[in-house]
């Protein structure tokens, strides 16, 4: 195929960095035809070593440096790169990317592809009534609209008025073949000072932010151990991410003399390795789409707790592959951390049918050909 017919994908995003919705850019900038599509990635704001992960040749990234607030200083430069890139799709991802649509459209870009990930850290549950004003106004220049969990998708058509026919869902992939359980004996990540196998590991992987809560996990761990003191010998606790909550979650272990008991390294390239060597993965969020990182988990074949929002149950089977908790329920939490515990063979097996559910639900080259019949239709809906 000659380069003039190759279709060429605009991403746009806040900023590219160490998270679940640029981790879905890159897998399908590194996965999608090469010969039917090229790609260029847009920050609002920043782009962080991140963009390392992409493996394919020529790919633009542009970070604009967008200071805090709406980017309208910035439209002429949009306009320009608009006009001057001439991408075939363009591909917004989440609200803070949502106003470059209508520039999209007036720069003639023919298809205008909108992907919700998740709700924004300020507006946890999608209720704020400015935020739905703003995606009602610029439905219009939408052609088509993704959504990457059931309630995400039923929220597109109840208070943004999405038709059926302007709206898909496509969930999450996620490469099972990087994301897989141990061969033999689990080791350590490097750098962790606990010993899988002789200590019981529960973790979890994510940004430190306000809507993944992990000092909610923090504190029923403190609790867990309180309560069941025996544990105290062998359980464990991995926190990997960095963000504003990382002096939250180390006063709580501080403040409880647990801090010796618990490793947070920060952000890591190596997160297939950390998820070996855990024994529970616990997703602790007051908001989801659809988390890559449960999903990864899942893939690594490990029993899951999490809390039962946005599309965390379209994930998560109670009692068969990991327990769903409230959310915010600090109490609800430590007890089905015990519960994993104490009942290992029974964690296994939720494990194991974990695995079996990423094989069959949502391995990465079903999302990718989702995208690619959507990217495909070039022409705006």
């Amino acid at each position: 195929m000659a380069e003039a017919d190759r279709i060429r994908v605009m991403h746009v995003v806040h900023s590219f960095g160490i998270g679940g919705l640029e981790n879905v850019i890159v897998q399908l900038i590194n996965r999608l035809p090469p010969a039917r599509f090229e790609h260029v990635v847009l920050a609002l704001s920043t782009v962080s070593d991140f963009r390392q992960r992409i493996v394919r040749p020529n790919v633009r990234v542009i970070a604009l440096n967008k200071p805090p607030g709406h980017a309208v200083p910035m439209y002429p430069c949009l306009y320009r790169l608009l006009r001057e890139l001439r991408p075939q799709v363009l591909h917004t991802c989440n609200l803070a990317a949502l106003e470059v649509v209508p520039l999209a459209w007036l720069a003639r870009v023919p298809l205008r592809v909108h992907a919700e990930h998740g709700w924004d850290a300020h507006d946890p549950q999608g209720r704020n009534p400015r935020y739905q004003r703003l995606r009602r106004l610029y439905r219009p220049f939408v052609s088509h609209y993704v959504a990457v969990s059931r309630d995400l998708y039923d929220y597109l058509g109840r208070a943004v008025g999405v038709p059926a026919l302007r709206r898909s869902l496509i969930a999450n992939g996620v490469d099972t073949d990087t994301f897989a359980p141990p061969q033999g004996t689990r080791h350590a990540a490097p750098g962790c000072p606990f010993e899988p196998g002789s200590h019981w590991l529960v973790g979890t992987v994510g940004r430190l932010q306000t809507v993944k809560n992990q000092p909610l996990l923090a504190r029923a761990f403190v609790r867990a151990l309180q309560d069941n003191p025996a544990m105290c010998a062998t359980a464990r606790l991995v926190i990997v991410g960095e963000g504003p909550l990382r002096a939250e979650v180390e006063r709580v272990l501080a403040d409880a003399r647990m801090g010796d008991l618990a490793w947070l390294p920060g952000p890591r390239d190596d997160v297939p390795e950390v998820l070996r060597s855990l024994d529970l993965f616990v997703l602790p969020s007051q908001a989801e789409g659809t988390s890559c990182t449960l999903q990864e988990a899942m893939a690594s074949g490990l029993p899951v707790v999490a809390t039962a929002v946005g599309g965390t149950p379209d994930l998560v089977q109670d009692g068969i592959t990991g327990h769903l908790v409230p959310p915010d329920d600090e109490q609800a939490l430590a007890s089905a951390i015990v519960r994993a515990f104490d009942e290992r063979e029974a964690a296994a097996r939720q494990g194991q049918a974990g695995r079996e559910c990423a094989l069959r639900s949502f391995a990465i080259d079903t999302m990718v050909r989702q995208y690619q019949q959507l990217f495909d239709r070039k022409e705006s809906a």
